[in-house]
């Protein structure tokens, strides 16, 4: 029988290079995991519970750390660890994972990008100095945690779980001094400048638009470039406008008085003819 592990990364926000960040996360989650011991008899297995025996670490010979490196105009520009934004314009990326050793376990390279031999050694040689520092970090980091259990405290990820709650920002209570509060607002409010005295007065772009004080002007009612030629000849066209409408009025009584006895009749047909009286006087449109 053998212990059967599975480990799950769920991304909960990322700015870029989540392959580094996830190889990081996955080594340190399998160091700091600690599993039930067992003991053997012959055919009989027993699983001790965290309070009959601690749990064991898991046997980890090396750390492999990923750095990707993002290429950009054809390999020209080489960049370390690129953002989100990076990655949306790099031409191709490089990936090694190495551990502290310079022992390199994978190299994955994506994009349209050929690169050189001289380009792959000058990254392995990156990588080893960016694994170094990364598994010093993790070895500190594990060591703080160790110790501070044993002592019986809280540290990392699980001193922010206070009452099952994730806090993601946490600041002590401050004491606010409001003592003089008015004097010091009064003191304020008399070397402060006068406000400059504002006159509201309405600015009328079309009719039943206004706009009060400043600011941005509204263009609700701004007049299309046809709308603007035909406002300049409103003017002229508003008396054979009204002489027009006075010409479709005589024209629908006589037909009234035409067809006041006749039977009406409708079909699907026929359409019925709408007709669209307009004003005697126009109201003209101001800018």
């Amino acid at each position: 029988q053998v212990w059967q592990i599975r480990l799950d990364l769920h991304l909960l926000n990322h700015d870029g290079n989540i392959i580094d960040a996830a190889s990081i996360a996955g080594i340190v989650a399998l160091c700091h995991f600690r599993r039930p011991d067992v003991s053997v008899q012959g055919e009989e297995v027993t699983v001790y519970t965290p309070e009959e025996r601690d749990p064991v670490p898991l046997s980890i010979h090396h750390m492999p750390i990923c750095v990707s490196f993002a290429f950009f105009h054809q390999g020209t520009y080489l960049l370390v660890d690129p953002s989100e934004r990076e990655e949306r314009v790099m031409d191709g990326v490089l990936v090694i994972a190495m551990n502290k050793h310079q022992e390199i376990c994978t190299i994955q390279s994506s994009g349209g990008i050929m690169l050189v031999k001289d380009q792959v050694l000058r990254c392995s040689n990156i990588t080893a100095v960016k694994v170094a520092e990364i598994t010093e970090l993790i070895q500190k980091a594990l060591e703080n945690d160790q110790k501070v259990r044993k002592e019986g405290g809280k540290f990392g990820f699980a001193e922010s779980i206070p009452n099952e709650k994730i806090t993601a920002f946490k600041m002590e209570s401050a004491a606010v001094d409001t003592n003089n509060v008015e004097e010091q607002a009064e003191e304020i409010i008399s070397k402060a400048d006068p406000p400059a005295e504002v006159i509201a007065k309405p600015i009328l772009h079309t009719p039943g638009t206004a706009q009060i004080g400043e600011g941005i002007e509204n263009s609700w009612g701004d007049l299309e470039e046809s709308e603007r030629e035909e406002a300049a000849e409103e003017e002229g066209e508003s008396e054979a406008t009204a002489f027009d409408c006075q010409k479709m009025e005589t024209e629908d009584t006589v037909m009234r008085e035409t067809t006041k006895d006749e039977p009406i009749v409708l079909s699907d047909s026929e359409e019925e003819e709408v007709v669209i009286l307009e004003p005697q006087e126009l109201p003209r449109r101001t800018r």
